[in-house]
């Protein structure tokens, strides 16, 4: 029998955030693969390891972060090969990701390497997005608003085009982009009702508005939430 992979959003940080199905997918499967990482080690295994069975065998998968695409998706490459030999052997396996599995995740690329050759299953988990706006108590957008999510690495034009072209918005993978992203905010008119969440729902949670952000620490795992509508509880 072919075991199944089944892709996990284990949320964006706090434990407790798991879906039921998660948790008890976690207590029971043989073996976990998660990404690791040198900037951020192995964050999702971080968050799923209270929900982890004690016997599962731990599958690490290093994730090259660089600007080349290449390296990354070797190593992708690589632990499809690893999943299959787990999984043609009748082990299910579960592989971690932050977030959701299919919202800008790592999952994203396991999706067609393993699905050709053996049964594919997708947790949902409860993505940055949403944990930003439940941390700040504020809605995301409002009727027939518009509300749009940019990573922050798009080049100034084409982030000052779609900002131009909406009420509301949220802006991921901040990390090292944030000084020009905060330009380009000031310059659309959203930077007044800005706030700045990093680490959203986790211990290191911090929220700031981004007129008062003054730290030099500039966390990839942080959003900006933006607002320049006329709905009232997006005035401050």
């Amino acid at each position: 029998m072919t075991g199944t992979l089944h892709l996990v959003g284990v949320g964006p940080g706090d434990p407790e955030l798991l879906t039921l199905k998660a948790v008890r997918l976690l207590g029971s499967v043989p073996v976990v693969a998660y990404p690791t990482t040198g900037e951020d080690s192995a964050l999702a295994l971080e968050i799923a390891a209270p929900h982890i069975h004690a016997g599962a065998e731990r599958l690490p998968v290093a994730i090259p972060m660089t600007v080349e695409r290449g390296p990354a998706q070797a190593a992708y490459d690589g632990a499809a090969e690893r999943i299959i030999g787990h999984l043609e052997a009748g082990r299910d396996v579960a592989w971690l990701c932050e977030g959701d599995p299919l919202f800008y995740g790592s999952a994203m690329y396991l999706v067609t390497r393993v699905g050709a050759r053996a049964p594919v299953v997708v947790i949902p988990g409860v993505t940055s997005l949403t944990a930003a706006a439940a941390a700040i108590g504020r809605p995301l957008a409002a009727r027939n608003e518009m509300l749009k999510v940019l990573p922050a690495p798009l080049d100034d034009a084409t982030l000052r085009a779609e900002l131009d072209a909406t009420q509301a918005a949220a802006i991921i993978k901040v990390g090292r982009h944030f000084d020009r992203v905060r330009q380009v905010l000031a310059e659309t008119g959203h930077a007044e009702g800005a706030v700045v969440i990093e680490h959203a729902t986790s211990t290191r949670q911090r929220i700031t508005r981004l007129s008062d952000f003054a730290h030099d620490e500039r966390p990839y795992f942080s959003t900006i939430l933006c607002y320049r509508g006329d709905e009232a509880w997006g005035r401050t």
